[in-house]
């Protein structure tokens, strides 16, 4: 009896889980990156972020970016311009972090990033993020505020609402409670 055919046929179901593993894989890796920025969304950002605090709790800096008026941008210039202006932001975020750190995108005009000592750089990523962004022959002003803990032992929720809170201190406008 010729077993050939019976085991092909047998390795037929295998295929196709391995297919439907390898597609479920890319799916969950898609969503945990915003389709926007390419930036780690939220839940693809904690894991990694809570890894690399725990790795290196005394050289780690968590930080908090939220975009200035980004709405008057939206009212003013259209979405597509508010789409160029969060892509502009992410690019600068991950160009500053570099590969010492992980960027993400929470929502919305706010941003998150955990990286490995950078305090001395902390005033050139307020400057990068500051810089106006071109869109459509123009260039648009953007203002960001940032704000930066160092979690030492602390949780990431922790350090997010310690770099919040700097963050609303550091507000332009003087706002110091969070808006919601």
């Amino acid at each position: 009896m010729d077993l050939a055919p019976i085991l092909a046929l047998a390795g037929v179901p295998l295929v196709g889980w391995g297919a439907h593993g390898t597609w479920l894989h890319r799916r969950l890796a898609h969503a945990r990156r915003d389709p926007l920025t390419g930036l780690l969304t939220r839940d693809g950002f904690t894991a990694r972020a809570e890894r690399l605090i725990r790795s290196h709790a005394e050289h780690v800096t968590v930080l908090l970016v939220d975009l200035d008026d980004f709405k008057a941008v939206n009212d003013n210039h259209g979405h597509a311009a508010g789409d160029a202006v969060l892509a502009a932001t992410a690019d600068r975020l991950t160009r500053w972090c570099g590969s010492h750190g992980l960027a993400a995108r929470l929502g919305g005009d706010e941003f998150a990033a955990v990286v490995l000592d950078s305090v001395h750089r902390l005033d050139d990523l307020r400057a990068a993020l500051r810089e106006p962004v071109p869109f459509a022959g123009a260039l648009l002003p953007v203002g960001a505020s940032v704000g930066a803990s160092h979690p030492a032992a602390l949780l990431l929720t922790e350090a997010l609402s310690a770099a919040d809170r700097d963050m609303y201190a550091r507000k332009p406008d003087g706002r110091t409670a969070r808006r919601r």
